[in-house]
């Protein structure tokens, strides 16, 4: 039902670009895993925290609020170089699973993270509680199947 958008999306002047171009995937993939390294950075400090791991003389709250510039850049830098690079190979994307899990677990990563984990974040004390700790675990098994998904596409 989707495959003709798809058709289209990498029918579009930039998919072919990046797709007929020697540099422009490769170039594109190593700042989307630079985006990648900064994103996981900025939520472990935070969600290791909440599990009561590293960092714990930092109030929490104060450790999402400094992390928060570096993950919302690292996911515009993402978006930027995701959305070329799934243009060029859109109909692979298509067919690929590890395409489609990342794509289903990446607006519950997001949502999650910017409606439930910075609410717990911002309100835990120094030593975060139950609640902390299992919104620490859900974030980080959402953000790791976000990334090993996206990974996988290229060896699938």
């Amino acid at each position: 039902m989707l495959e003709p958008f798809f058709r289209w999306c990498e029918s579009t002047a930039l998919g072919r670009a990046v797709a007929e171009s020697v540099w422009a995937f490769p170039v594109l993939e190593a700042v989307h895993l630079i985006g990648l390294c900064v994103l996981g950075g900025a939520l472990l400090v935070v969600d290791l925290r909440l599990l009561g791991l590293g960092l714990t003389s930092q109030p929490v709250a104060r450790l999402a609020r400094n992390a928060r510039p570096w993950l919302v850049g690292s996911l515009v830098l993402m978006a930027a170089t995701g959305v070329p690079l799934f243009l060029s190979e859109a109909i692979r994307a298509y067919y690929n699973t590890s395409f489609w899990v990342k794509m289903c677990t990446l607006p519950v990563a997001l949502t999650f993270t910017f409606l439930v984990r910075e609410r717990v974040a911002r309100r835990e004390a120094d030593a975060p509680g139950a609640t902390g700790r299992i919104v620490g675990g859900v974030s980080l098994a959402l953000w790791f199947t976000v990334a090993a998904a996206g990974r996988w596409i290229g060896f699938s």
